[in-house]
């Protein structure tokens, strides 16, 4: 449980790159990360109602937000392993890839992040994950507050300049 939150509340994103079998806690520590990428031969199932109990660490919860809840339901009370292919047409999986293909995919995208103003990428972070639990007007009102942190930092600056001057910026996290 303790895994799940931390996950889920680390400021900045966590991708999960799975490559084999993510069954029971395997598949909801994945469901705490920002992105899942899995190689094809990945399988997922919860399990847990095959053997008396049911999910606790944010299953329940972080897989009706990324797939429905309908299909969560059934997933969940069935118990049933599903492919990597399955939970990329619901909305689990970010992409399948290739085995050999998949770190060097995930580190690109990670390599890419880093790039961005680190602010930026908490403050999206923090706006996304608020708005699951807000309504339409009061998560507008959050993105507002989360932009206006970002107006007086140095990367905001630097991101204008380096626009104007058709290069790439160089953030620093200030």
């Amino acid at each position: 449980e303790e895994a799940a939150y931390s996950i889920i509340n680390c400021s900045v994103p966590v991708i999960a790159a799975v490559n084999g079998v993510a069954f029971g806690g395997g598949c909801e520590l994945a469901l705490c990360c920002d992105f899942i990428y899995a190689a094809r031969h990945a399988r997922f199932a919860l399990p847990e109602v095959t053997r008396g109990i049911m999910p606790g660490a944010g299953a329940t919860q972080n897989l009706p937000r990324a797939v429905g809840v309908r299909r969560a339901k059934e997933i969940i009370m069935s118990g049933l392993p599903f492919s990597a292919e399955q939970a990329h047409e619901w909305g689990m999986v970010n992409e399948v890839c290739e085995p050999a293909e998949m770190m060097p995919k995930v580190m690109a995208l990670a390599k890419t992040i880093c790039d961005n103003a680190p602010i930026s990428v908490r403050q999206i972070k923090k706006a996304v994950n608020a708005s699951m639990n807000m309504d339409l007007p009061s998560g507008l009102a959050f993105e507002i507050q989360c932009y206006e942190r970002m107006i007086s930092t140095e990367d905001r600056h630097e991101g204008v300049r380096a626009f104007n001057e058709k290069r790439k910026p160089q953030f620093r996290g200030r």
